[in-house]
């Protein structure tokens, strides 16, 4: 991966651009905003040499910036305005999340209804080949809720009980899914394909296994990490979506329909193991969603707002909202886990 805009070197800030927390006693995110007042549409392109040296030196720090005042507003200056780093941006390929492309690379955020909300996750943890970078651009903002809540994936692993972060690191995570049915996405949207070979292309090269049940739907399993450590900074983050995938995050009421209708959770829509296939204990669960709401920060987005997250180092969720609202996405810069035999 290039890592010129992760270079971790010290610069001096440029004076263009004001640099400061968001929210009192956290560093996530950092608020960045134009010294000489918000800008008009397009402005934002001649900071850009100061908006990129500001990435390089913070983000490896923070974790996430949020650009406000910048003149974005829309699709296509938000894709103009991820694109500047260099970075092709990347398809939304073996999705866990109903999304819809907007613009080539830009995708709506989570569509899940409005009264919901999404725990914090780190994007495609649930799998051994991840972005690095992600962004989110408010077109339009809820009239109530709405936020995006994020949370450093460094305290949170620090705050998880070391005896669960050893075991989960020790043992790894297996997740399987069962497509369509209702629940999970259909394979075709989640692969992104009509074909069946090109499924099990995908699965090959991505350390996936998989098989075609009798009614001819897919089922998937994949071992991955529960930690893991930044490719550059080093640090070690909690990483995974165990609390999302497992059958306790549904309502008690879901929970208990599918689970007296399967004969093993291996047949649930979608579910979580310890990587050699024994179950994962209720309490460790209860126990991870309790740090991650302890280390969760939220504020309101503003229209216009970007806000760039390094996807290791920060998780995202959504609150619920009313109204209308729009949040798009990008990514970039795709990280390989080392477990992924080399393409």
């Amino acid at each position: 991966m290039d890592q010129r805009i992760f270079d971790p070197s010290p610069a001096a800030r440029p004076e263009t651009l004001a640099v400061q927390p968001l929210l009192p006693g956290a560093d996530l995110p950092l608020l960045v905003t134009p010294t000489d007042g918000a800008l008009d549409q397009g402005g934002w392109r001649n900071l850009l040499p100061d908006i990129h040296a500001v990435v390089r030196d913070r983000l490896p720090v923070a974790g996430g910036l949020l650009f406000r005042g910048f003149g974005l507003h829309g699709d296509a200056p938000f894709r103009a305005f991820a694109e500047s780093f260099g970075r092709p941006l990347l398809d939304y390929d073996f999705g866990s999340t109903p999304r819809s492309a907007v613009d080539k690379g830009v995708y709506t955020s989570t569509e899940y209804p409005a009264h919901q909300s999404i725990p914090l996750h780190n994007e495609q943890a649930y799998t051994l080949q991840w972005p690095q970078t992600i962004w989110f651009h408010c077109v339009t903002a809820a009239a109530t809720g709405g936020a995006t809540p994020i949370a450093d994936s460094r305290l949170v692993a620090r705050r998880i009980d070391p005896a669960i972060r050893a075991r989960f690191a020790a043992k790894r995570l297996m997740y399987v899914r069962n497509y369509g049915n209702g629940l999970d996405l259909p394979w075709q949207r989640a692969f992104n394909t009509d074909d069946p070979a090109e499924v099990e292309r995908f699965c090959r090269a991505n350390a996936i296994a998989w098989e075609w049940t009798e009614d001819g739907e897919l089922r998937t399993r994949q071992i991955c990490q529960a930690v893991a450590r930044h490719p550059v900074t080093g640090d070690e983050v909690w990483f995974n979506q165990a609390h999302l995938f497992h059958v306790s995050n549904l309502p008690p009421a879901v929970r208990d329909s599918l689970l007296a209708v399967v004969e093993d959770e291996s047949e649930l829509p979608r579910h979580v193991f310890y990587g050699d296939g024994t179950p994962i204990e209720d309490e460790a669960l209860d126990h991870i969603r309790a740090v991650l709401d302890d280390c969760t920060r939220s504020f309101p987005w503003q229209e216009g707002d970007v806000m760039m997250l390094d996807n290791m180092l920060a998780a995202h969720g959504r609150e619920p909202f009313t109204g209308m609202r729009k949040v798009v996405v990008a990514m970039a810069d795709p990280v390989r886990s080392p477990d992924l035999p080399a393409a």
